[in-house]
């Protein structure tokens, strides 16, 4: 006799695992004071969306998208894709695949350009880290200095007939790019990111130094293209290795 087919889905839902990004979505979902920040931004945010007559995008969906990116390294482009293809990033976003819209490439760009026109991208990680810290959660120990590139569309066929101003071509190892780079500082024990800065694709990670820092670390760790003798002899004299 033949078996009979299990319910659809019902075995999934019984046998998934908890894969590390879902693990690692559901703890940012509970620890980032996600009220605080939406009424930062709330102000500046339309009502309409970018192409008009349609109501904008949640807000609260546009912003967890804008932490996936910073989490993630995902361009405009790939933000998009990812949340296609990954239903754990989707559900942390707020969107059900087939009767909600998923943001394209363009809505997530024009979201985090207002971001970036109100200066709001710092306000936002001071007030994730303040929130931490009113939590009793420190981050003393030692820094992790990174940088990484944000592809964008190099493409001028586009309503502009031009590139993003903000954005500018580098070269990293044998490839060329273009879009931005994240440098960020990250709590070597907790993971949390603490520092984020934004620049165009072609400043060197030497230049952004300062700013990743907090300034009580007892240690750094970073690669070779933040070392320089002048910051070797003085984290060295500070016992900071």
């Amino acid at each position: 006799m033949p078996k009979q087919p299990a319910i659809p889905g019902l075995c999934d839902a019984i046998m998934k695992k908890i894969t590390r990004c879902e693990q690692f979505l559901a703890e940012m979902d509970a620890v980032v004071p996600w009220g605080r920040l939406l009424a930062l931004i709330e102000s500046h945010y339309p009502k309409v969306g970018p192409k008009g007559g349609r109501p904008a995008m949640p807000l609260e969906t546009m912003l967890r998208i804008y932490f996936l990116q910073n989490w993630y390294a995902l361009s405009d482009p790939m933000a998009e894709e990812t949340l296609y293809d990954s239903e754990a990033m989707r559900r942390f976003a707020g969107i059900e695949l087939g009767d909600e819209r998923i943001p394209d490439e363009t809505t997530i760009l024009i979201f985090r350009h207002l971001l970036e026109r109100h200066g709001l991208t710092e306000a936002i990680f001071a007030e994730v880290n303040a929130h931490l810290a009113d939590k009793g959660i420190t981050l003393r120990s030692g820094t992790l200095v990174d940088a990484t590139i944000i592809d964008a569309p190099s493409s001028t066929k586009n309503q502009a007939r031009a590139r993003d101003l903000e954005m500018s071509s580098t070269k990293k190892g044998n490839d060329w790019y273009f879009g931005m780079k994240a440098h960020v500082g990250v709590d070597v024990n907790s993971g949390t990111v603490h520092s984020l800065e934004a620049t165009t694709a072609k400043v060197h990670d030497s230049r952004v130094w300062d700013e990743l820092l907090h300034g009580e670390e007892t240690s750094v760790w970073t690669d070779k293209g933040y070392v320089s003798a002048e910051r070797e002899a003085a984290f060295s004299k500070e016992g900071k290795v």
